[in-house]
């Protein structure tokens, strides 16, 4: 199979259907939260100002695309962060010199951009997965858990902090996706997974949010200050899909000198109640085991529970 197996760079312009079939019929096998994505989404994730380009790879067999892979680089300060993400591969090539030759691309990608260490993920239930990345030297780094909740029986009275007020954040007042680019920032600055964004990179994600049709920001307002943040959204999509009414909480957060006060549960209920009150049965959300907050134990008060989980793995490049 090796002979006739080429590896060759994305073609940006082109290759995105490629690109969206692959990615499409892998994830469709087993991850629970994917929605079928189209080479529009996709162009319009192009347009995004730290988008990477650079590490993509298409595996072909006698010609025809097999496999695809992304050796994405993040910069967050001096660090050069590595990740592997899409590591897609047709179901007759798993296992095959056709993942081999994708990882090794990925592999000199990095080396080549001064990345020294990479990390990738996957599904737990994805055992052929797991023992490729293990046999390739990868060792188990931290696993990242998606919950659900049904909203018909919110609970009230669990430690929320009714002396916070709540407002929403106004996408026409540059003022305000000022303030909520500063608070995520800060509520994640002890995060190590954390990579700081731009007050530009806030405002697109607000406002041009290829996957969210419908979305909502809502500030926590204590002593006259923003202490926190949640952000709601729909994404019509999916639900038509799966035939569902689910909603996302699509980030939360509470300032570090503002924790332990009842503020996130009060945010959570809050966004809750807003994307029931949009007609939305269930909503869903994900975490870190390595979160330092320990969102989790917030999340499962509320009433979410584990839907799937998912394993990121790391090697160091030599």
């Amino acid at each position: 199979m090796k002979n006739t197996v080429n590896v060759r760079r994305f073609l940006k312009g082109v290759d995105e259907p490629v690109w969206i079939e692959l990615m499409n019929t892998e994830y469709r096998e087993y991850a629970s939260w994917w929605r079928g994505t189209t080479a529009e989404e996709m162009l319009e994730h192009e347009k995004n100002p730290s988008f990477d380009f650079e590490g993509r790879f298409v595996a072909e067999f006698d010609g025809k695309p097999v496999g695809i892979i992304h050796a994405h680089v993040e910069t967050s300060g001096e660090e050069r962060r590595g990740f592997i993400t899409d590591f897609c591969v047709l179901e007759a090539f798993k296992g095959s010199e056709v993942e081999e030759q994708l990882l090794e691309a990925a592999v000199n990608e990095f080396r080549r951009r001064g990345v020294s260490r990479m990390r990738a993920w996957t599904g737990v239930e994805r055992a052929d997965r797991v023992r490729f990345l293990e046999k390739s030297g990868f060792k188990f780094s931290r696993r990242t858990i998606d919950m659900r909740i049904s909203l018909a029986d919110l609970p009230f009275n669990i430690g929320e902090n009714m002396e916070v007020a709540i407002r929403r954040l106004r996408s026409e007042v540059d003022g305000d996706i000022e303030a909520l680019n500063w608070l995520d920032n800060e509520c994640f600055k002890d995060d190590p997974l954390h990579v700081s964004k731009t007050v530009e990179e806030t405002r697109r994600s607000l406002l041009q949010n290829p996957i969210l049709g419908w979305q909502g920001f809502f500030f926590a307002v204590l002593d006259n200050r923003d202490a926190g943040y949640i952000g709601v959204g729909i994404d019509e999509r999916y639900n038509v899909e799966h035939d569902v009414k689910t909603g996302y909480i699509s980030g939360i957060g509470v300032s570090p000198a503002y924790r332990r006060r009842g503020i996130g549960t009060r945010l959570l209920l809050h966004g809750l109640r807003v994307v029931k009150a949009k007609g939305i049965t269930s909503a869903s959300l994900d975490t870190e085991d390595t979160n330092p907050t320990r969102a989790i134990t917030l999340y499962e008060k509320v009433g979410f529970k584990v839907l799937q989980e998912y394993v990121t793995y790391a090697k160091d490049i030599t």
